[in-house]
């Protein structure tokens, strides 16, 4: 049985890899703004609360969840995500600030809240896209949502670096097209050939067994473009 924290939980791939890992046994605390689709699953292995990446206190509402409930933290998977899609002509300072408050500025601020928690042979999985890998297709309108990605991406591996002696595993999984909201969102009428429960269950399993194989990698996983 493992201990997961998982941002992101309220519709997509969060909300079935919540599904899915406390199906197979393991304990969950999901975290999103709305929890009214995680409230609705009534599932003992499921844990959450009401939750903002971007703020500090519910930063430390996680920390002192794990501390009184969990103990420890095995894996963490970094699945919250914001999109803005827009011509750079009218993107403004604020419109990056926000995506990169939730994708990059906050992935670093719950990772370093988790780590402490964190012990040898622990995962932390970040789900990225594969916009944000160097040398892959790009599309206009998503410069804040793919250079944000870009960083993630970077960041995890610096991180990997960093924590590499204690035996805490940093990888990031670029994802291509998913039909999901967000998907929609920055494709309208696009249908992606994967569907969200089909990823939650690459990823589930790659969290649960990667860091055995990898640590500080990037792995697209896609089979088409976008």
């Amino acid at each position: 049985m493992k201990r997961i924290v998982i941002t992101g939980t309220s519709r997509g791939i969060g909300y079935e890899l919540v599904k899915q890992f406390a199906a197979a046994g393991h304990e969950v605390l999901a975290l999103s703004r709305n929890m009214e689709p995680i409230e609705r699953l009534v599932d003992k292995k499921v844990h959450g609360f009401s939750f903002d990446i971007t703020k500090q206190k519910d930063i430390d509402k996680v920390t002192d969840y794990v501390k009184a409930s969990f103990g420890e933290v095995d894996i963490l998977i970094h699945n919250a995500g914001l999109l803005i899609a827009k011509p750079l002509a009218v993107l403004t300072s604020e419109d990056f600030k926000k995506v990169y408050d939730v994708n990059v500025f906050g992935v670093a601020m719950l990772t370093k809240a988790l780590v402490p928690f964190m012990k040898e042979g622990s995962h932390v999985v970040t789900v990225s896209s594969i916009g944000g890998v160097q040398g892959s297709v790009k599309f206009p309108g998503l410069a804040a949502y793919s250079s944000s990605k870009g960083a993630v991406i970077t960041l995890s591996e610096l991180l990997a670096e960093e924590y590499k002696e204690q035996g805490i595993s940093f990888n990031v999984l670029a994802l291509g097209a998913v039909q999901t909201e967000m998907l929609e969102e920055a494709f309208p009428g696009y249908q992606a050939t994967v569907r969200p429960n089909e990823m939650a269950s690459y990823i589930k399993e790659f969290a649960l067994t990667g860091q055995q194989f990898y640590n500080g990698k990037i792995l697209p996983v896609a089979n088409s473009t976008p």
